[in-house]
């Protein structure tokens, strides 16, 4: 069974928590996944990653418990057998709008007579040609999961949820607040309510279905609506945060510092 698969069953009711590797680096990508996150989306549509980039960090995150999941950077049948060359199990396809566009990809991943995926002896993902029979047992060991971006999109839910071969549905909330006329309103009342009205039609028809917030609180109101698998920020988002709050909290501790040295008060720890 595909990996994404596998942890979706293993839940235990709990959601996986994951985040995004946007750093483009090798060992960015394995300390995130020392760090713990159940899965990791390693991107190529909004990245400067190029296919040995990508080779690089499943990699770098094969030695941790992170599970990788490729986003491609369209649904490009191409491009699509070259991941899956590389060695990804599970891809990510943006801008999914229709049930045409799901069955294409599945198409992409699959070898023949379900398929179209060119084969090749040699590749890393048939562990170099060591698989026994993996031209036969691979296709059911790749995970396809489909990105809705648009209101056209989601409203074409069942129609994409019902596809042979789609393991899960991801809803993207800024490309969705932007085609709703909301640029940069993620979290919009009615953002939000579009978001969890899917994500219940996806649990209507047995469907897993994930997203991604930017913190902690964005998260946990994702998961009370009703979202399977949810992501957190970025490598680089993490890492921006962490450094702007420490120098955020050093400067206001220097100023605190030096109203103390001229005569004023304040309380201890402040800033820290």
């Amino acid at each position: 069974m595909n990996a994404f698969k596998q942890m979706m069953q293993a839940t235990g009711g709990q959601a996986p928590i994951g985040t995004w590797v946007m750093s483009a680096s090798p060992l960015v990508a394995e300390a995130v996944g020392c760090a713990g996150f159940d899965w990791g989306v390693i991107d190529m549509e909004h990245t400067p990653l190029d296919l040995m980039d990508v080779v690089h960090l499943l990699q770098a995150v094969a030695s941790t418990r992170m599970l990788p999941i490729v986003r491609v950077p369209w649904n490009d049948t191409v491009m699509v057998k070259r991941v899956l060359d590389a060695g990804a199990t599970t891809v990510l396809f943006p801008f999914v709008q229709n049930a045409d566009e799901a069955h294409r990809a599945v198409a992409a991943t699959r070898y023949p007579p379900e398929g179209v995926r060119g084969m090749a002896g040699m590749s890393r993902a048939s562990r170099f040609g060591t698989v026994p029979n993996y031209f036969k047992t691979a296709n059911q060991n790749i995970g396809v999961i489909v990105q809705l971006e648009t209101p056209e999109a989601v409203a074409n839910l069942e129609a994409i949820a019902a596809v042979p071969g789609v393991a899960a549905i991801f809803l993207g909330p800024a490309d969705l607040s932007g085609a709703m006329g909301l640029v940069g309103q993620l979290t919009h009342p009615d953002v939000m309510a579009l978001m969890a009205q899917a994500a219940q039609r996806c649990k209507a028809v047995g469907m897993h279905v994930g997203t991604v917030g930017g913190t902690p609180e964005v998260v946990a109101q994702y998961r009370a609506a009703g979202f399977d698998f949810v992501g957190i920020a970025s490598d680089l988002g993490l890492l921006m945060r962490a450094a702007q709050g420490a120098i955020t909290a050093l400067k206001t501790h220097s100023a605190e510092h030096v109203h103390t040295l001229s005569g004023g008060t304040t309380q201890s720890g402040t800033g820290y």
